[in-house]
């Protein structure tokens, strides 16, 4: 096969078939291996094994190859549930024994924080999902523009490509009652196919309510006996099976810190801010949407909770509103992805809370941030990490720091 217009030729041949043994994980899931020093990366595969690989992209200090055959698998190798698996792009872990995932997800968190932040520190075994397989409450199949009046796949991006789409009949971690109507909402979409000029993105959402489709649909989810309301399409935690736990011990962290009041900066809809009312004399959430911080006033209200104040403010004047002195306050940050910012942290700082617990869906991003926390003369205490998503990379982790 003729390789690529820009294939780098070194140091393998375009689909050159190699036999390398699996030395461990990368945090995203692949399996790496050296060859003669030069380390290649083969998702699907696990410590361990051997295995036979087909290179597809040689880059200036590693390269990519495709698992062709697993020679010597691991002993805790295991049959996927989706027949997907090493194709569609959602998940990474179907191979691997529950356990196993569990126990590579803490290691990733502890090397994080050796390499990144420069810290030995003890991270606590990963809090398991009660369910393992049927968890996500939510989906979002997708398609690209319909060509002679048609819609090809819907489903997911195929694994190691950037728009090639993987069909997706059945997703065996969504719940049953997604499955349940994937196939009515799959075909509704190609009955309208002349309503998408340039492909679209469905919306399924599984709540109390049922199972939601429109973006303005108001969701009701129940988390620990709190009740909340929000937009279908708005950002809510995808696994409502764990999502209790998780929210406690973040609480439980909070108010451990002795702490008499409670900024939940990052607040959304209000998730960790009203769960925790009880738990302060006063909580304040503040957000950058205005729309988030009316819903999370909403949320407020129906649980009928009177010490709870919601702001909008950006993130140069995030705590200048707040009434309360640091040394009485602790801090729970739930940022996205990216992480924190520095205008974010440098008020956090000038603000000096008692503690801060901190909630990251990217260890990476936390542990870079963790570094500044240290610079300021915060200590870290307990690192926990919960796998809201398995058989995929994806974890959160709750770090709680004290000054």
């Amino acid at each position: 096969m003729e390789p690529p217009r820009k294939f780098n030729p070194h140091p393998f041949a375009y689909h050159q078939e190699l036999d390398v043994r699996i030395e461990n994980l990368t945090n995203e899931g692949a399996g790496v291996a050296r060859v003669d020093g030069w380390v290649v990366f083969i998702p699907f595969t696990l410590a361990g094994e051997l295995v036979k690989c087909r290179v597809f992209r040689n880059h200036k200090n590693y390269s990519e190859a495709d698992l062709v055959e697993v020679l010597e698998p691991a002993p805790n190798r295991v049959a996927p549930q989706c027949t997907l698996f090493g194709q569609c792009g959602g998940c990474q872990y179907q191979h691997l024994a529950y356990a196993e995932q569990l126990e590579s997800k803490r290691c990733q968190v502890a090397e994080l924080l050796k390499h990144m932040a420069k810290i030995e520190h003890p991270v606590r075994v990963v809090i398991p999902s009660p369910v393992e397989y049927g968890y996500r409450s939510k989906i979002t199949p997708h398609f690209h523009r319909p060509k002679s009046g048609g819609i090809g796949a819907i489903g997911f991006l195929r694994a190691r490509t950037r728009n090639a789409m993987v069909d997706v009949e059945h997703c065996p971690i969504a719940m049953p009652e997604l499955n349940a109507q994937l196939a009515a909402v799959r075909e509704r979409a190609r009955a309208n196919a002349d309503a998408f000029k340039n492909g679209a993105t469905l919306l399924m959402r599984a709540a109390k309510n049922g199972v939601l489709t429109r973006n303005d649909e108001i969701a009701v989810e129940d988390v620990d006996g709190v009740r909340f309301e929000f937009q279908a399409g708005d950002f809510f935690q995808n696994n409502p099976f764990i999502l209790p736990k998780f929210v406690r011990h973040a609480i439980d962290e909070a108010k451990a810190t002795g702490a008499k009041y409670l900024v939940d900066a990052y607040c959304g809809s209000g998730l960790f801010a009203i769960c925790g009312a009880r738990d302060f004399e006063q909580v304040i959430g503040v957000e950058i949407s205005e729309s988030a911080v009316k819903k999370a006033a909403h949320n407020a209200e129906i649980n009928a909770l009177t010490n709870c104040r919601f702001m909008a403010a950006d993130a140069q004047h995030v705590f200048q509103d707040v009434p309360h002195a640091g040394g009485d306050t602790v801090v729970l940050i739930d940022p996205p992805r990216a992480g924190c910012s520095p205008e974010f942290l440098q008020q956090l700082f000038a603000f000096g809370p008692k503690g801060v617990v901190y909630v990251s869906c990217n260890p990476a991003t936390q542990m870079r941030d963790l570094v500044l926390f240290t610079e300021a003369g915060y200590k870290l205490g307990t690192v926990q990490p919960f796998d809201l998503f398995p058989q995929t990379k994806h974890l959160e982790c709750v770090m709680t720091l004290s000054r």
